[in-house]
C-alpha cells in the first residue's frame, strides 16, 4: 500500500496513471500540443514528455486563459492528462475541466495540494486520485 497524500478537489474525479512532475508552471499555449499531448515548450524541464492520460503535476498553469481553451480541446481530442495535480487552487485548469463536462461529459479531476505534500511527488510515481481528493502514491 502506498502513502496517502490529503489533496482538496477542484474538480473531484478518479484517475490513475504515472506521474509526470514539474516545480516549474506550464503555459498550454504554445506550450502543450493538444493534438499529441507532447509539451512542446522548449524552455520548460518536461520538454519532450508526452502527458496524455499521465498525472500532471504541476505548481500551476502559466499565463492567460488560452491555457484552458488548449487544455479543453486536448480533452476533447483524447490528449489530455488523465489529471492534473498542483499547489493551491489553479483556475485556468479548472475551468477547462468544468466546460469539458459540461461540454464533452469529459472531466479531468483537479486536485490541489499544499506546498509540503507536493514537493513530495516524483515522475514515474503511480498514483491514484480519489473523488475526495485522497491521493494514494506508489514509488
Amino acid at each position: 500500500m502506498g502513502k496517502l497524500v490529503r489533496g482538496k478537489p477542484v474538480v473531484a474525479g478518479e484517475a490513475q496513471g504515472e506521474a509526470l512532475v514539474s516545480d516549474e508552471p506550464l503555459s498550454f499555449w504554445g506550450g502543450y500540443d493538444q493534438h499529441t499531448g507532447e509539451i512542446i515548450d522548449r524552455r520548460h524541464p518536461l520538454s519532450g514528455q508526452n502527458a496524455a492520460g499521465r498525472v500532471l503535476v504541476l505548481p500551476s498553469a502559466r499565463g492567460s486563459s488560452t491555457t484552458t481553451a488548449v487544455l479543453l480541446e486536448s480533452i476533447r481530442l483524447g490528449n489530455a492528462p488523465g489529471a492534473i495535480v498542483t499547489n493551491g487552487v489553479d483556475h485556468f485548469f479548472a475551468l477547462a475541466s468544468i466546460v469539458a463536462d459540461e461540454m464533452y461529459e469529459k472531466p479531468i479531476p483537479i486536485v490541489a495540494l499544499g506546498a509540503n505534500d507536493f514537493a513530495t511527488l516524483r515522475s514515474g510515481q503511480w498514483i491514484e486520485i480519489n473523488l475526495d481528493g485522497t491521493l494514494t502514491v506508489e514509488d
